[in-house]
């Protein structure tokens, strides 16, 4: 597998909970190999023409890029956001066996 193919997914979530559902359909589902929940963080961002500020928590999540569109798919279904929070970023090194793991835990 190349190490390229790797991807962190970064998504916001308004609260605890929503974080921890999302992450744990996606597990079950394989399409992550594992998440992490952060927060709360505060997020500053333009919406609706407006600057607002929001008590938000972030999971960073190590999936694959072929995988990507159908974690979006499942992320927009179970979200509370009109539009969330969706980016995946590339893994350019890693450790040998973790990068293993994590291909060996994904579908």
């Amino acid at each position: 597998m190349l190490v390229n193919s790797f991807i962190v997914v970064l998504v916001t979530t308004s609260s605890k909970q929503e974080a921890e559902t999302i992450a744990q359909s996606l597990l079950e589902s394989k399409l992550i190999a594992c998440a992490n929940v952060v927060g709360p963080v505060e997020s500053h961002f333009h919406w609706k023409g407006k600057i607002e500020h929001a008590e938000e928590f972030l999971l960073l999540m190590k999936s694959r890029s072929d995988l990507f569109d159908e974690l979006v798919e499942n992320v927009k279904r179970m979200h509370s956001y009109e539009v969330p929070e969706v980016v995946a970023l590339p893994i350019v090194e890693g450790l040998k066996s973790y990068l293993g793991w994590l291909g060996s835990s994904l579908k």
